[in-house]
């Protein structure tokens, strides 16, 4: 009798565990994504990354039929946020929004709480768009050679403002400074905007600005675009030249928006994901927004995002080092 008894337990036993096999294999079996999934920005709202990755999260939830929401969380130079995705599970319910500051702070920083090339999957590139160089309207130059010219007369009364230590404003004001050969004071602020107020406000005199922010107070007179830092000029600017065409041979800078996902998230997914992103970043509404930033839409593979931010990252290490920043 106990051993008939026995069997039954068993045979109990074996049943639940059997109907748990199968619910756990139906819940991976069903199609991603079957839920909201959340696009993480590690700087604040209104910043060149969330006006980039606002619209696009609206375009990709009608694209993958599920909401897709941006949660900001700024801080220690998006540090913070990127470290949230990285601890974030792989299962293709978590993104990360990252610029070109992702690919810098390796350089800048002793120690991350990551490894930004081990801790992340690639998406894909979102898309490229140069900055451009504003001046303050008091500021007595009318041309890239003529501020070349006061800086080198005036050594270190320059300041320069930018979105912070060790972001694209801050390097590529760098890369200026070194091709250029002059000495400026660099004056770090929380965010893009911030910056450009501050130039306003002649706190400071320079500004390698995302064109988004700067364009409305170029149009009104009070800050005078020099150059955009890219290859090509922008039809947002008409009549701006490039910082290669205006004394600085050579010279060249791009920002970029892109997506990364935790380690280890299915290769699947990450596809079908990039698939999605380039097809949103083709429409009509992100021209819209992308032509504002004189930017142009990329929508690399993962494995053409991985060996461009490889690139990328040794290219600001040379920047960081000819520079004499130390990391923190």
């Amino acid at each position: 009798m106990k051993r008939v008894k026995l069997v039954r337990s068993r045979q109990w036993l074996l049943g639940i565990l059997v109907l748990q096999f199968f619910q756990i294999n139906l819940v991976f079996a069903q199609p991603w994504p079957n839920k909201s999934i959340r696009i993480i920005v590690p700087q604040g709202a209104a910043g060149s990354t969330d006006q980039v990755a606002r619209p696009l999260a609206k375009l990709l939830s009608d694209e993958l039929g599920q909401p897709v929401y941006l949660e900001n969380r700024p801080g220690s130079g998006s540090v913070n946020g990127t470290d949230v995705a990285a601890k974030s599970a792989p299962n293709g319910y978590t993104f990360l929004a990252v610029a070109v500051s992702f690919s810098i702070s390796p350089s800048i920083y002793k120690k991350l709480p990551y490894d930004v090339l081990k801790d992340f999957e690639p998406v894909t590139q979102l898309a490229s768009f140069p900055n451009v160089l504003v001046v303050s309207s008091a500021l007595p130059v009318k041309t890239v050679k003529e501020l070349i010219a006061y800086a080198k007369a005036n050594p270190g009364k320059l300041n320069y403002g930018t979105s912070g230590i060790g972001t694209g404003t801050h390097l590529s004001m760098e890369l200026f400074k070194h091709m250029a050969g002059v000495e400026m004071v660099h004056v770090p602020y929380k965010g893009g905007a911030t910056a450009v107020n501050a130039l306003l406000a002649n706190e400071v005199q320079v500004n390698l600005a995302t064109i988004s922010t700067a364009i409305p107070h170029i149009k009104a007179g009070k800050l005078r675009a020099l150059a955009v830092s890219g290859r090509y000029s922008v039809p947002s600017l008409p009549g701006v030249p490039t910082l290669a065409e205006s004394g600085l041979p050579g010279y060249e800078y791009d920002s970029w928006i892109a997506l990364l996902a935790p380690a280890k998230t299915p290769k699947a997914i990450l596809e079908k994901m990039s698939a999605a992103t380039f097809k949103a970043s083709q429409s009509p509404e992100m021209k819209v927004i992308l032509d504002m930033e004189g930017a142009k839409p990329v929508g690399s593979s993962p494995e053409e995002f991985q060996q461009f931010l490889k690139a990328e990252i040794a290219r600001w290490k040379k920047v960081v080092d000819y520079a004499g920043i130390l990391p923190e």
